[in-house]
């Protein structure tokens, strides 16, 4: 931490007289947790810590060893626009989690993430990601879904009446510090997109769980219910989170190259081969509810085969095509995580299969332009198209074999994301649902 960044934070706490930080962390499933702390006590929080019990917090630690400590990293300050109140502000900081000796915690996502990026930077390379996060809004919480909205795909008013909305959310997410790209109504009723500008993986993460928060606290100010649930209408489009990714080295970008047929280098082709050859093994973690995989079958643009493509969007990896003096913004996008994953850890094992790829040196099949929607069975099997877990059961079938998401996330998050899914899982296949009881219990 550099003397100078706390320092700042310091002085800003002091001139906008902020009356609390709120202080963040992220447990393993991706939500989001968060305690105040005053001006008096950020001093300290900044030299040693603020402890807490980790014992109550999803994946952390036991009861026998609940100590933790949060320690507020200062380059993340920022104020909340929508706690501005009578002249004070109210800010928040993300933290790393740390073990009482000081140690970092290995519970902790962002350490995970801490740690594979270190990993790329051993090897020369910078991981830059820009996820785009699809939600929806209804009129309310309850389970009647109703719509706010009867648009589609970029329409605007008078369809899209959740334009003042995105407005709000955009300069919120502004005044943050958050870049934004673009904006736009998605294809389902009252589903809408807002894309973050590429960044760094750490600072996105951060910025995508800072995302979610923003939209739904600016669509209580108006009224109405935001919600990241990946497929929460039937009949209708999910929400997924696409998430175009790229390594740097240095200012260059590394998936680049003029004189080949893709204008993809090598190391690019590699690591599209890694996330294609261990998509399976991770799909649990960038697609990681039992409702998930309601949004993961055919007919619905959502991506189940495994192979890539430069125009085709029935492909799990999209490759955009080049355009004449915009080699930086070569990259790919996969396109099977949700926004309801852990961002985080989502990053981790993208990153990681990415890696494998280079390490291994993969070797990238050919794309697939052809509609992989349209092809029979038997024509994907000859092309040797294999398909996505079709549910959650069968994506922890494929993650607790995987080494390499066992070394990504390390042991204690592993075991506790693979313990806590099997739970999610168990409770969701014995439950009796209302399509079973309105088709079997008038005629057995």
């Amino acid at each position: 931490m550099a003397k100078k960044d706390y320092e700042h934070v310091l002085k800003q706490v002091k001139d906008k007289r902020v009356r609390f930080i709120r202080l963040w962390f992220t447990d393993v499933l991706g939500i989001l947790k968060s305690f105040s702390i005053s001006p008096e006590e950020l001093e300290g929080a900044f030299e040693e810590g603020m402890g807490f019990d980790g014992s109550s917090i999803e994946g952390f630690a036991r009861i026998e060893e609940s100590d933790m400590v949060a320690k507020p990293d200062p380059t993340t300050f920022q104020f909340l626009p929508w706690r501005y109140k009578d002249d004070m502000h109210v800010a928040r900081m993300f933290c790393d989690i740390l073990n009482p000796d000081g140690t970092p915690y290995e519970g902790d996502p962002r350490y995970a993430l801490k740690r594979n990026l270190k990993k790329a930077a051993d090897m020369g390379y910078q991981f830059l990601v820009g996820p785009e996060l699809e939600f929806f809004y209804f009129k309310d919480s309850s389970k009647n879904l109703e719509f706010l909205d009867l648009g589609g795909y970029f329409d605007l008013t008078p369809l899209d009446v959740a334009s003042d909305l995105r407005r709000d959310t955009i300069l919120a997410l502004e005044s943050m510090g958050i870049k934004v790209e673009y904006s736009h109504h998605e294809v389902a009723p009252s589903q809408h997109e807002i894309d973050l500008q590429y960044d760094e993986a750490l600072r996105m993460a951060d910025n995508a769980m800072t995302y979610r928060l923003t939209v739904k606290e600016i669509a209580m100010q108006h009224g109405v219910y935001a919600t990241f649930m990946p497929k929460p209408v039937f009949g209708q489009n999910g929400s997924g989170m696409h998430v175009h990714q790229s390594l740097f080295k240095g200012k260059k970008n590394a998936f680049f190259k003029a004189d080949d047929k893709y204008y993809l280098s090598d190391m690019a082709k590699h690591y599209i081969a890694g996330l294609l050859e261990h998509s399976k093994e991770i799909s649990m973690v960038v697609a990681q509810w039992v409702n998930s995989y309601k949004r993961l079958v055919p007919g619905y643009e959502a991506p189940v085969y495994i192979s890539w493509a430069r125009r085709n969007r029935s492909a799990l990896i999209r490759v955009p095509m080049y355009k004449p003096g915009k080699a930086q913004a070569t990259r790919m996008e996969f396109r099977c995580p949700d926004p309801a994953c852990n961002p985080y850890l989502a990053f981790t094992v993208m990153l990681a299969a990415g890696l494998k790829g280079v390490e291994k040196k993969y070797k990238l099949p050919d794309p697939i332009e052809e509609d992989i929607f349209e092809m029979s069975a038997e024509e994907r099997q000859a092309q040797g198209i294999e398909s996505l877990p079709g549910s959650l059961g069968q994506a922890i079938h494929f993650t607790e074999r995987s080494e390499l998401v066992r070394e990504a996330l390390g042991d204690h998050i592993f075991d506790k994301f693979i313990a806590n899914k099997k739970i999610e899982w168990d409770r969701y296949r014995t439950q009796v649902s209302n399509y079973e009881l309105e088709k079997y219990l008038p005629i057995l």
